[in-house]
């Protein structure tokens, strides 16, 4: 039975007919999947971050790097498409409306976000090319 309200229960069918609970311990690992799943989403999203600024530099401000700019572009392009695919099975997944579910996906997110991307909002994202104040 599909259900589409929000439910707590340890009997979730999740994105595909295959990966059935039916006992506490496959619900728990389950939950432990999605938990992980959701951190490594945060993980790979911070990866395509910090390669973002390797593949936008244009070659005149850094004529040691032209040959990798093509390089940094298509990994930058390829941990996009890995990082959507993630965000919509995450997005699949809590479609099962199961209570753990989401629990273990929105922790797990917040968990990722802490260990892997609060750096990211120390660092100041404005490079300054010039440090004269008049420029």
């Amino acid at each position: 039975m599909m259900h589409l309200t929000l439910y707590w229960g340890k009997n979730v069918t999740l994105l595909v007919d295959s990966w059935k609970t039916d006992s506490w311990l496959s619900y728990l690992l389950t939950l432990l999947a999605c938990f992980l799943f959701s951190s490594f989403y945060q993980y790979m999203e911070d990866r395509r971050l910090r390669f973002r600024p390797l593949s936008s530099f244009s070659t005149t401000a850094v004529p040691l790097l032209p040959k990798y700019q093509r390089s940094a572009k298509f990994a930058t392009a390829v941990l996009f498409g890995v990082n959507s695919a993630i965000g919509y099975l995450l997005m699949l997944a809590l479609m099962s409306f199961n209570g753990g579910v989401f629990l273990a996906v929105v922790s797990g997110l917040a968990v990722g976000y802490l260990f892997f991307r609060l750096i990211d909002d120390e660092e100041p994202w404005v490079v300054i090319d010039n440090a004269c104040a008049c420029a």
